[in-house]
């Protein structure tokens, strides 16, 4: 009796899920077309919102990094007497390449 009411929920189940599927399909068939279109229509909400948004916040991220890892750098310094120049030059390249990018990256992408 279990057994019949489990399989009748499931089948009740696979059938509403049958009927609430729909399937997407592009106009006409051309799928890369829409997806270029798209493309077209959103690249440039896309640059902006990436060159106001995205890149100060990762060159602010990177710049706090780079002044955290810099002052604990000194602290061991100051404690060891060694001074470690890997991290934080890591962090400045980075912070570099960053804050450099918006200038050039448009170009590789193609916008």
């Amino acid at each position: 009796m279990k057994i019949k009411k489990s399989l009748r929920v499931l089948a009740v189940l696979t059938a509403m899920a049958a009927l609430c599927c729909t399937t997407a399909l592009a106009a006409g068939g051309d799928v890369s077309g829409a997806i270029q279109q798209t493309w077209t229509a959103a690249s440039g909400q896309v640059k902006t919102v990436v060159d106001t948004v995205v890149f100060p916040a990762l060159d602010m991220i990177l710049a706090i990094a780079f002044f955290v890892k810099v002052g604990s750098a000194y602290f061991d310094y100051r404690q060891r007497g060694q001074f470690e120049w890997a991290p934080p030059a890591i962090l400045l390249v980075c912070l570099i390449f960053c804050l450099t990018a918006p200038s050039y990256i448009w170009g590789i992408i193609g916008m």
